[in-house]
C-alpha cells in the first residue's frame, strides 16, 4: 500500500472526527490566545509562525476551544503529533510543571476577560 492511499484513509479519519465535536474557537480567541502566550507554548519560540494545537489533541477526544488550544511552533505540533501533552513534555525535557501553570493562568485571564453571557449565549443581565 503507498503512502497516497494511507495518508488519504488518514485525511478521512481526521474529517470524520473534526465532524463528530463541535469547536468553538473564533477568530479573536486565537488571536488573544497568540497575544498572551507570546510565542510557542511549549518551547517559548518567538517571531514564527504559529498553529493552533490541542493539549488534548482531537483523536483522543479534544476539540478546538479556547481551554483546549495553545500557539505552537511548527517543529513543536509536528512533534508532539496526537500524544498526551504532559508525557509528551516529559519526553522532550520540556517543563511540563511550567507549562501547566501558565496554561491555567491563560485560560483564567482570557475567561476574565470575556464578557458575560447567559446559558443561551445572549449576554447576562446587569
Amino acid at each position: 500500500m503507498g503512502n497516497g492511499t494511507r495518508r488519504l484513509r488518514a485525511t478521512r479519519r481526521r474529517r470524520r472526527r473534526m465532524a463528530q465535536v463541535e469547536h468553538d474557537l473564533d477568530g479573536v480567541q486565537w488571536d488573544a490566545l497568540r497575544a498572551a502566550w507570546g510565542g510557542c507554548a511549549y518551547c517559548g519560540a518567538r517571531d514564527v509562525p504559529l498553529q493552533r494545537d490541542c493539549v488534548l489533541p482531537i483523536s483522543r477526544g479534544g476539540r478546538y476551544t479556547v481551554d483546549n488550544v495553545v500557539p505552537a511552533c511548527g517543529p513543536c505540533n509536528a512533534s508532539k503529533c496526537n500524544l498526551e501533552v504532559t508525557g509528551w513534555m516529559r519526553r522532550k525535557r520540556l517543563d511540563e510543571r511550567a507549562f501547566l501553570l501558565r496554561h491555567a493562568q491563560v485560560r483564567a485571564g482570557l475567561r476574565a476577560a470575556e464578557p458575560d453571557v447567559d446559558a443561551a449565549g445572549q449576554p447576562a443581565a446587569p
